[in-house]
């Protein structure tokens, strides 16, 4: 499937597909989006919004949370701020996400099944990483994006005059509900 992927990109290029796409590097309506990698929102997601390249920073990860307060997520939105002009940040949950309520005894029992060693799962926990804390999910879609937007709003690098709001999307018809 790779090679598919890349012959169309060889097509993309040579056929200059990419010139109605090109912005800056900084996003027009200068917002952050932080949401979920599900592949339902792809376009889904944009198209419910109104937004087109160049229009905003979109930042996704599995849940479209955030569970560190460094973790890269938190970075890239520090970057958003202070490098490229943000001054808003909208946290997009949606509903029927895979990481709600997702085990992480289940994921390490996937993990074994694929050849992952106890000697390497023993080793991340060695070196400070709580497994099962770190592959955890959550229970409830709302409750996550709302402590996540807590934890932008209250971060000690975070800017007090940067919005920061929680949603979340119906994955069919692209509704936003704010929390």
């Amino acid at each position: 499937m790779i090679d598919t992927i890349l012959e169309y990109n060889r097509e993309f290029v040579a056929n200059r597909e990419f010139e109605k796409f090109a912005t800056s590097k900084y996003p027009d309506k200068r917002i952050a989006i932080v949401t979920c990698m599900d592949t339902r929102l792809v376009e889904l997601l944009p198209a419910a919004l109104g937004i087109k390249n160049g229009d905003v920073k979109m930042i996704k990860n599995a849940g479209g949370t955030i569970t560190n307060p460094f973790d890269s997520t938190v970075r890239s939105l520090l970057v958003a701020v202070y490098e490229l002009g943000v001054n808003e940040i909208m946290i997009i949950g949606h509903t029927n996400c895979g990481v709600q309520g997702m085990d992480a005894n289940e994921m390490l029992s996937l993990m074994r099944e694929r050849g992952i060693s106890e000697e390497h799962i023993r080793l991340m926990e060695h070196c400070g990483i709580n497994l099962k804390e770190w592959l955890h999910g959550f229970e409830e879609t709302d409750a996550a994006v709302e402590e996540t937007v807590d934890l932008i709003k209250n971060h000690p690098l975070m800017p007090d005059d940067i919005t920061v709001r929680g949603y979340i999307m119906d994955s069919v018809t692209g509704e936003l509900t704010a929390l």
